[in-house]
């Protein structure tokens, strides 16, 4: 039997998440919690997750925040699984950068999710469709970008202002304006805002 940790702040969706693990029969659910400090002090008296489903924002910080203080923590590294109603493509790269094995938005029911982590232990990394259709959708885009215009691409959908995006990226934020401008020109999008929601 399996055994797997829930980071989820909403407690009827954490209940239900448990609630179907256990009955399965091929999990123990070791436990949950609704923050990220929370979980920290959960997971440092537990000796084996097989495991951990997290949820992207709690009300302390990012799920993914977990990551690297686990790989500080422990020598095995549970199997990373996300479940979140984000299929943002700056959200996605950065959980599957860290390690994350499945990345699944609420829309998938929890039969769904178990099938993809189960898969997971397979190999298979397992990303929600929606969110694959974005990101297939900034990656046909970036190949028509250059670097610093798909740089300041990522920057834009993640709502930063010009001023934040040049402060990142170490430019000026009229040198952020015009190459904005040029993405515009060369993917044919209408403005900025339709710019933020590919």
């Amino acid at each position: 039997m399996r055994t797997i940790f829930i980071m989820e702040d909403h407690p009827i969706v954490s209940e239900s998440l448990a609630s179907f693990f256990n009955e399965t029969g091929r999990w123990n659910v070791l436990g949950s919690s609704s923050s990220l400090s929370d979980a920290k002090e959960k997971i440092q008296h537990l000796e084996n997750i097989d495991v951990l489903l997290m949820d992207i924002l709690l009300p302390d910080g990012w799920g993914l925040d977990i990551i690297p203080w686990l790989k500080d923590q422990n020598e095995k590294m549970p199997l990373l699984a996300v479940f979140t109603a984000f299929d943002d493509y700056s959200y996605v790269s950065t959980a599957l950068n860290l390690g994350v094995k499945v990345y699944l938005t609420k829309l998938r029911n929890k039969e769904k999710l178990e099938n993809a982590i189960l898969s997971a232990f397979d190999g298979i990394i397992c990303i929600d469709e929606d969110a694959q259709r974005r990101i297939n959708k900034i990656t046909s885009l970036t190949d028509m970008l250059t670097n610093r215009e798909t740089e300041i691409l990522i920057n834009v959908k993640k709502g930063l202002t010009n001023e934040e995006i040049a402060a990142n990226l170490g430019i000026n934020p009229r040198t952020v304006s015009n190459i904005i401008s040029c993405i515009l020109d060369k993917t044919g999008i209408k403005n900025r805002r339709a710019l933020e929601k590919i």
